[in-house]
């Protein structure tokens, strides 16, 4: 056993769940961010403003036409075994291996192919960790396990994995749609949460495949949360702090939350809030890529896409326009209400006491 222990640790294969529920789990977002999401916001550019580059092919495969962000869209199953390999320190053998490994795992699991390639992406790097560099020909043998492997347990794992993905979160939509304003407050609540605990809100979407009035529910909760800590930190953190959790990540004042658990009451609550809103109210939904239901105001991907979801809705005849009713839900759900409702909370927290200056201080 303790040969078996050093082997690993010379291997650097740390089992553990902060090696693979957060770091794997939050590289996997980026990967998904830097293909999927981005390829989705080049076309919406493109058809918007009419950029011709942007909307034309560029690529025809096995009779498939390619535009510029379809290409990336299409990447997003190497792009994110890839970012998942980089988390789990791969040597670059088993690393280069992996975008194989992340195509097939996210090609069989379906529309679920995020949850898949985070479970198979993990297996395939570990064990060709453990080979790399224990042979004299490790040229051929390492990239033969770490694919070999990966494409077994592709076939294996993968397609089971990806419907069950797909089938719990239709149960979370279908739940929503039925129960919009409990349902409102726990997608709300739990997805926010989530975005500011040191795990990927994002990649819990993405692989759950959240959209519709769910996705907007968490849409709202991340809001509440980047928002939410943004405004009632300014007064200790000023411009830069509004920013870095504004439109940066409220995973900044976990360190502070540790210390005063109680910081974290005001936008929770928030969140609580306007979810419901969002599904009873304004019936916002997110049908753009379901990463950006997990990204709130980070870069306003959330926003984007569901605008991206409204265009999306409007061609193929499912939505009649843009309203300004649609504009103004997503701009108070968004920004307004998250920065009102927060404050106000957390002024009567520090009046009970709770809260106290220095607190959130970055």
């Amino acid at each position: 056993m303790d040969k078996f222990k050093e082997f690993l640790k010379k291997k650097d294969i740390e089992i553990s769940f902060k090696r693979y529920c957060i770091d794997a789990l939050g590289a996997m977002a980026q990967g998904l961010f830097c293909s999927l999401l981005i390829g989705t916001i080049i076309n919406t550019i493109g058809t918007q403003f009419g950029i011709s580059f942007l909307t034309q092919p560029v690529a025809n495969v096995g009779g498939v036409e390619y535009t510029v962000g379809g290409i990336a869209m299409a990447m997003s199953g190497p792009a994110m075994a890839v970012a998942i390999g980089y988390a789990l320190k791969c040597p670059p053998l088993v690393l280069f291996s992996m975008i194989s490994v992340g195509f097939a795992s996210n090609a069989l699991g379906g529309a679920g192919g995020p949850l898949a390639v985070l479970f198979v992406a993990i297996i395939a790097a570990e064990l060709g960790k453990a080979v790399s560099k224990e042979t004299k020909v490790d040229i051929l043998v390492t990239p033969l396990v770490t694919i070999g492997v990966g494409i077994f347990f592709s076939w294996l794992i993968a397609p089971p994995l990806g419907s069950a993905a797909m089938w719990v979160g239709s149960i979370i939509m279908w739940a929503t749609d039925l129960q919009p304003f409990l349902m409102g407050i726990l997608v709300s609540v739990i997805v926010g949460m989530a975005l500011t605990l040191p795990i990927s809100s994002a990649a819990i979407c993405a692989a759950l495949v959240l959209q519709g009035l769910a996705g907007g529910a968490a849409v709202a909760g991340c809001c509440a949360q980047m928002v939410g800590f943004a405004v009632i930190s300014f007064r200790e953190n000023r411009w830069g702090g509004l920013i870095s959790q504004g439109i940066g990540t409220s995973m900044l004042q976990m360190g502070n939350i540790m210390k005063n658990p109680r910081i974290w009451i005001a936008p929770t609550l928030t969140a609580a809030i306007t979810g419901p809103i969002a599904t009873c109210v304004f019936h916002l939904k997110m049908n753009g890529a379901a990463i950006s239901s997990g990204m709130g105001t980070c870069g306003l991907v959330g926003q984007i896409g569901v605008y991206t979801g409204w265009v999306a809705d409007v061609a193929s005849g499912a939505k009649d326009a843009i309203t300004a009713f649609d504009w103004t839900g997503l701009i108070l759900i968004s920004f307004v209400l998250p920065a009102v409702i927060a404050f106000i909370i957390n002024e009567l927290l520090r009046k009970a006491g709770w809260v106290k200056d220095g607190d959130m201080k970055l």
